[in-house]
C-alpha cells in the first residue's frame, strides 16, 4: 500500500496530480484512510500510473516537434519505472499463483492418497470376513465332529 505522495514522488508529479487522477478514474470512493493518509493499492496504482503514462504519450504525440532533449529523457524515465513497477506487481502476482498451485498439488496428492485408501477398504473387509467367518459347509462340519468326539468322551465315563 502506497500514499498519493509516494506514487506523485515516484512519477515525478504533484499530489494533486494524482489527485485529480484519482477522480478521472472513479477511484476515490475505493481508497481506504489512514489517519490523514489515503492507501492506494497495487492494482490502484498500477490504474494512476498507466493513465500519467498514457497522457504523457498523448502530450509526446501532439508537441513531438517541441519537446527538448530533457523532456524526451525525462518522459523515457518515466515510462521505464512505470514498466518497473508493472513488473513489480506482476511477479508479485506470479509468486502468489505458484504458491497457491503448490497448495492445490499438495491437496490433489492428499485427495488420491484417500482415494487409494478408499478403494483397498472394501478388499480389506472382504478379506477379514472370510477369515472371520469359515464356510457354512466347513462349520456344519466342525459341529458335527465336535458332537460326535462329545458323545465319545462322555460315553465312556459314564458306563
Amino acid at each position: 500500500m502506497k500514499t498519493i505522495k509516494q506514487i506523485a514522488d515516484e512519477i515525478g508529479v504533484s499530489k494533486q496530480a494524482i489527485r485529480n487522477q484519482i477522480e478521472k478514474l472513479g477511484l476515490q470512493s475505493k481508497l481506504k484512510k489512514n489517519a490523514n493518509q489515503y492507501e492506494i493499492n497495487a492494482k490502484q496504482e498500477n490504474l494512476i500510473k498507466q493513465a500519467f503514462l498514457h497522457k504523457y504519450k498523448e502530450k509526446s504525440s501532439f508537441e513531438n516537434a517541441k519537446q527538448t532533449q530533457s523532456e524526451s529523457e525525462s518522459l523515457h524515465q518515466f515510462t521505464l519505472r512505470i514498466l518497473e513497477h508493472e513488473i513489480e506487481f506482476l511477479r508479485v502476482q506470479l509468486q502468489a499463483k505458484d504458491e497457491q498451485l503448490e497448495r492445490l498439488d499438495k491437496r490433489l496428492a492428499e485427495a488420491q492418497i484417500l482415494h487409494a485408501d478408499t478403494k483397498k477398504m472394501p478388499l480389506l473387509n472382504s478379506v477379514e470376513a472370510e477369515v472371520s467367518e469359515p464356510p457354512m459347509g466347513e462349520s456344519e462340519a466342525m459341529a458335527a465332529g465336535l458332537g460326535e468326539r462329545l458323545k465319545f468322551l462322555f460315553s465312556g465315563k459314564l458306563q
